[in-house]
């Protein structure tokens, strides 16, 4: 048995390990027993729209429930409501069944502690231990003391106040036309309520999930039928969200698609000027566009760099005291707010920003110059250190000697699925397509699938 834990939860192929029913059950037991103690205070569950993610609900309360924990039922519900509703309930930890991004035949489990957060690596290492131990069935409680499941019935409508209360008293968002993507995932009946509820014009597509076209041609990672639609309407902005609801990508009135950095660009000049950045920092991941760091440096903004994955975001914004970080794939994290990235909190951010700016998006863009970069994905077979691999170790050297300083290498192993992503950025487009090509050639043939 390897591990458990990646960059977000447990993520593996729905009905193999570790996200086998049999074994959901003892995640579900160990995430109890930690949680649980000596409080007697439920465990908030919520899932995505994918068609796995009843089996892995039912194991899961299955295992709370015999270790004596109860349980609060939320159904489908995106992973930033199940933060929200985690504390707002006094739960004592919220769990989501989602693979976020990942195909329809993925799935897996976020944590998070009672205050909405999620967990750090020490606890991670902790409950994986408890969970691998064969033991834990043991600790099964007689049948007066079998947890109790409790279906929640008005926990949409106060994620959604929670939200409408992230934005200024002085904000009106009505008139503006909006298109959604909701990724036939978890927005899918929360995006478009929130936004006609705040008086926009809506257009939703994508919102009739199946169980299998989650993320499937849409959502924040397909995002360009969103744009041919916010062109086709005279949209004044659209919103892709990913599969669980805690990414954005944005498209502009002109149809231009706009990368998580620029989204973080745009809210930090804004924060900056009403007086709200706290501590005067953003902070970003290796991931992020060159163009971002130059951005913040020209506007007087520090910026913090992390390692990839928004848990580690959080982590270091809250050892700076920032209140605003973000990672290019959409993740953007506004803390005094909420304590995760959420697609609907943003899209609700820009909105604001253009409303009391009156500019449309395709001008608060040019805070930042995007860097050409390419991002390409490995499918690998195995995933031994890359600093261990010459040949790896090789090109990636003579790619950055090419470079001379006027660009970027970054490669890195993906922590949710056997991938190794190759980023290059460079001077211009053609020149770093074929570096990033290069560096992906020699991965296919040393560790390629």
């Amino acid at each position: 048995m390897g591990k458990l834990f990646g960059t977000d939860g447990i993520r593996g192929v729905a009905n193999e390990y570790p996200m086998t029913p049999e074994m959901v059950l003892k995640i579900g037991q160990a995430v109890g027993l930690y949680f649980g103690g000596a409080k007697k205070s439920a465990i908030l569950v919520g899932r995505d729209t994918r068609i796995s993610g009843q089996m892995i609900e039912s194991a899961l309360v299955a295992g709370f429930c015999s270790v004596g924990i109860d349980v609060m039922r939320a159904g489908v519900v995106p992973t930033p409501g199940v933060a929200y509703l985690t504390n707002a309930t006094a739960a004592s930890a919220g769990i989501v069944v989602s693979a976020s991004h990942n195909p329809y035949y993925d799935n897996g489990i976020k944590l998070f502690d009672s205050t909405g957060f999620k967990l750090s690596e020490k606890i991670e290492e902790t409950l994986e231990r408890h969970i691998l131990d064969s033991g834990a069935s043991a600790t099964s409680k007689t049948n007066s003391n079998i947890g109790k499941v409790v279906e929640l019935t008005d926990h949409e409508e106060r994620y959604i106040n929670h939200l409408k209360r992230s934005l200024s008293k002085e904000c009106r968002l009505s008139g503006f036309k909006v298109v959604l993507d909701c990724a036939n995932g978890a927005t899918h009946r929360i995006a478009p309520k929130l936004f006609k509820d705040l008086g926009s014009s809506v257009e939703a597509f994508f919102k009739n999930p199946d169980g299998q076209n989650i993320n499937d041609g849409c959502g924040s990672q397909h995002p360009q039928i969103l744009a041919e639609k916010v062109k086709d309407t005279d949209a004044d902005i659209g919103f892709a969200f990913d599969g669980d609801g805690d990414r954005l990508i944005a498209v502009d009135e002109a149809g231009q698609i706009l990368t998580g950095d620029q989204i973080l660009a745009i809210c930090a000049r804004y924060l900056k000027g009403i007086g709200r950045l706290k501590n005067n920092i953003v902070v970003s991941t290796v991931m992020s566009n060159m163009g971002l760091g130059e951005a913040l440096k020209e506007m007087g903004i520090g910026n913090v760099i992390t390692g990839v994955g928004d848990r580690y975001v959080m982590e270091e914004m809250r050892k700076q005291g920032a209140v605003l970080g973000g990672e290019e794939s959409g993740h953007t994290v506004f803390l005094d707010y909420q304590t995760t990235g959420d697609g609907m909190l943003t899209a609700l951010k820009l909105l604001e920003i253009i409303a009391t700016e009156n500019k449309p998006l395709s001008e608060l863009k040019k805070v930042m110059t995007v860097f050409p970069q390419v991002l390409l994905n490995v499918d690998v077979s195995t995933k031994p250190p890359l600093e261990s691999v010459p040949q790896i170790k090789a090109v990636k050297r003579d790619v950055e000697g090419d470079l001379k300083g006027r660009g970027r290498v970054l490669v890195r192993y993906s922590g949710t699925q056997p991938q190794c992503r190759v980023m290059v950025e460079g001077p211009t487009a053609t020149e770093t397509h074929r570096h990033c090509e290069r560096i992906a050639k020699v991965i296919r043939k040393t560790i390629g699938s």
